[in-house]
């Protein structure tokens, strides 16, 4: 794919988990993916997903920074959300939170085959118990 292609399918993707359209996922994670480093399967991915939000269904994911080589992508988003369930072991407070995300992904045949993402843990428990 091309660098402009690699942004549309990327954006596409942003797009399907603001929507909350989980079973679109197949047309972006191979069916073998590594998630941070850690080798598994699209439903381990998903589940994953699903998990987030169903605790924070408001979660949203905006895209600051996208940068691409060859067949990576290098991701600044900043993340936001207000947890409904108990996430992160914490039960919910009402209160919200803003992140960033790093994320890198390398992609093969139009599917992610490495899925990495880096937030600040400490942070999001911060802003969810002061």
């Amino acid at each position: 794919m091309s660098e402009n292609d690699l942004k549309s399918w990327y954006l596409q993707y942003v797009a399907a988990l603001d929507g909350r359209r989980l079973d679109e996922m197949d047309q972006f994670i191979a069916d073998e993916v590594t998630l941070n480093g850690t080798p598994g399967r699209r439903a381990d991915v998903i589940a994953d997903m699903r998990s987030i939000l169903e605790a924070v269904p408001d979660m949203r994911w905006q895209v600051q920074e996208l940068l691409f080589d060859r067949d990576r992508i290098a991701v600044r988003a900043v993340n936001t959300g207000t947890p409904q369930k108990e996430w992160l072991g914490i039960a919910p407070t009402g209160k919200s939170f803003t992140i960033v995300e790093y994320a890198i992904y390398r992609v093969r045949d139009g599917r992610f085959v490495e899925m990495t993402n880096l937030h600040d843990s400490a942070d999001i428990l911060r802003q969810l118990t002061a």
